[in-house]
């Protein structure tokens, strides 16, 4: 079953047309307010009436629960996607699916570190100091032993020209791109989603 892709950081309703019609499985819409590629609500709603029937991940970092199921309830979103310092209490009892990002250290047990989250799925990403994920950063491939490959999203620096070896190697269930596949933060490469899409899934 060829992997998922998940193309992140989409903010406009031409990228999301561009990457649906490129067969991308899932939009994440960023919601962080110090985001590069933060989407307004407005525009996210305009997204989501423009690919209705694609899954929309709304990515947040810390943010209050009201908030959180305010926008996911407006706009349909199909998952939430953590991608700060929530504990394990934070990432139960919501009503739609739930990806919690870990970061691990040089050190650390990744999938120790996964264990403590009981959602349904786990989005591995590069550890960099002070960043929140979209740092293009390349992952180190060795920090996902022991992972459970069937709720696994493989995140960290890939690009068209990696994606193919990655998931040769960790067969996970879905990589997901954002500053891979672009021209500038928030605004996508069209060509570049096209190549990166067929890779991943012809590996």
């Amino acid at each position: 079953m060829p992997v998922k892709v998940k193309i992140c950081g989409v903010c406009s309703v031409e990228d999301a047309r561009a990457a649906v019609a490129a067969g991308a499985d899932f939009l994440g819409l960023n919601f962080h307010p110090e985001s590069p590629r933060r989407v307004d609500p407005a525009v996210a709603g305009d997204i989501a009436a423009a690919v209705a029937g694609t899954p929309l991940v709304g990515v947040f970092v810390d943010a209050p629960r009201a908030r959180v199921e305010a926008l996911a309830a407006a706009l349909g979103l199909a998952a939430l996607q953590f991608h700060g310092d929530e504990d394990p209490s934070y990432c139960t009892g919501w009503d739609r699916r739930v990806i919690k990002a870990i970061r691990p250290m040089p050190g650390d047990d990744a999938a120790a570190l996964a264990s403590r989250y009981a959602t349904e799925y786990v989005l591995l990403d590069s550890f960099v100091p002070g960043a929140h994920g979209g740092s293009g950063v390349p992952l180190d491939l060795d920090v996902a032993r022991g992972l459970d490959a069937g709720r696994l999203f493989v995140a960290g620096g890939l690009r068209p020209e990696t994606v193919a070896a990655v998931v040769e190697r960790l067969r996970p269930f879905a990589v997901d791109v954002a500053s891979g596949v672009e021209e500038r933060p928030g605004k996508k490469d069209h060509a570049k989603l096209e190549a990166f899409i067929r890779r991943a899934k012809a590996a």
